[in-house]
């Protein structure tokens, strides 16, 4: 029953290992670099803006799906109270310095929000979304991978690039992804009358807007806790049947 969860996890783990093996090539190569003219931390730069052009992509596409205005604004209102009042975002980055402090050097700035970034990032961009849902549900109710198959083939590929530029961040995400599809899976005949398209689609809204707040810390616009607003891509279960 989860096979679908189990390929899709292995998937983001397989492409994980080959960015972060890139990266470190890179990384070799842009000290180099860097001690020559300072290209480094231009390439460094213009492959960040790059990847938040694209993820800011998804989050707009992703938005556009919803229906119900005032359902994804109460949902975003609510659940950044929650995950303000539990810290999720200070919960995040203590995580990722602990993280950072197993797999890395000591004294690298940023680095543990880096960690945590991509960690959160990569689990939004790999578990909002339909083919995340009904994937999960087909594997559960009807013992159908192919949709979540098909959805790790493009997760895989993504966590390449986003493994580039986040680190270790990105293959934590699968078991974050993994754990949720896995849920979805086994409680599939009990979720199933509760997700409806429409709550599917308001869903897959309320977390395609929180991707383009993540693009834009990345672009270095804004400094949005994003974290905290996790608990709001869950709310339209629930309002959803009053709205």
């Amino acid at each position: 029953m989860l096979l679908g969860s189990l390929v899709n996890g292995a998937a983001i783990l397989a492409g994980s290992a080959v960015g972060l093996f890139l990266r470190f090539i890179l990384r070799r190569s842009s000290r180099r670099s860097k001690s020559e003219n300072g290209i480094g931390d231009r390439l460094q730069k213009i492959v960040m803006q790059g990847l938040a052009l694209c993820t800011m992509y998804i989050g707009i596409s992703g938005s556009l799906k919803g229906q119900n205005t005032l359902l994804a604004i109460l949902s975003l209102v609510i659940g950044a109270v929650i995950g303000e009042i539990l810290d999720l975002d200070g919960a995040m980055n203590r995580a990722g310095n602990w993280v950072q402090k197993k797999v890395t050097h000591p004294g690298e700035e940023g680095a543990a929000s880096t960690v945590a970034e991509g960690f959160v990032t990569a689990s939004l961009l790999f578990g909002v979304g339909a083919m995340s849902i009904v994937g999960s549900l087909n594997s559960g109710l009807l013992g159908d991978h192919t949709m979540l198959f098909a959805k790790s083939l493009l997760d895989g590929v993504s966590s390449v690039v986003f493994s580039v530029s986040f680190g270790i961040g990105v293959p934590l995400s699968a078991i974050a992804v993994f754990v949720y599809e896995a849920l979805i899976t086994l409680a599939a005949g009990v979720l199933a009358p509760l997700l409806s398209d429409a709550v599917i689609a308001e869903m897959t809204c309320v977390g395609s807007l929180m991707i383009i707040g993540l693009a834009l810390n990345m672009l270095g616009l804004t400094k949005i806790k994003v974290t905290n607003f996790m608990p709001a891509v869950f709310l339209p279960i629930l309002l959803c049947r009053f709205m």
